[in-house]
């Protein structure tokens, strides 16, 4: 295989509310604690089962970091895209290894999912327009300029 792609997508709650951090550069970091979860019936029982998987996302870019900071809390929904890495750090004399997900300045994308319910303070998270799944960071812009209709059914003379 000549390439390799390391990227992860995860949809999930905010478990806590997030931590946001100052570096010793000035650069201003965020991490949440994301669950994801999966629910099934046991087919022996019929009971209903669920998995709960958290996950440490780490986010280096300043604009989403500035989202994060006013927009999430606890029990937030949000869609992440980001990167796997995995680091080495000691504690008490003992090395340790951790996994995180990580958005980096130029890559990553954050969305946040659900109703107004869900951002903080009950703040307005845009205008009038049909944009409204969610306040986005990263990846592409919404289009600029006039929004126009066109209507197929007209008569083509071919």
């Amino acid at each position: 295989m000549a390439g390799s792609v390391n990227k992860v997508i995860l949809v999930g709650n905010l478990g806590k509310d997030p931590e946001i951090r100052t570096l010793n550069s000035g650069e201003r970091v965020a991490n949440l604690s994301l669950a994801t979860s999966e629910q099934w019936r046991d087919k022996a029982t019929g009971e209903r089962k669920e998995k709960t998987e958290w996950h440490r996302v780490v986010i280096f870019n300043e604009n989403i970091v500035k989202v994060v900071e006013n927009y999430l809390k606890k029990g937030s929904t949000v869609y992440i895209e980001g990167s796997l890495q995995t680091r080495k750090y000691e504690q008490a004399g003992v090395e340790k290894y951790t996994t995180e997900i990580v958005l980096q300045k130029f890559r990553g994308e954050l969305t946040m999912l659900g109703g107004r319910a869900d951002s903080a303070g009950g703040a307005s998270r845009g205008g009038d327009d049909d944009y409204s799944s969610g306040f986005s960071t990263g990846g592409a812009n919404k289009p600029s300029g006039p929004k126009e209709s066109y209507d197929l059914n007209d008569d083509i003379p071919f």
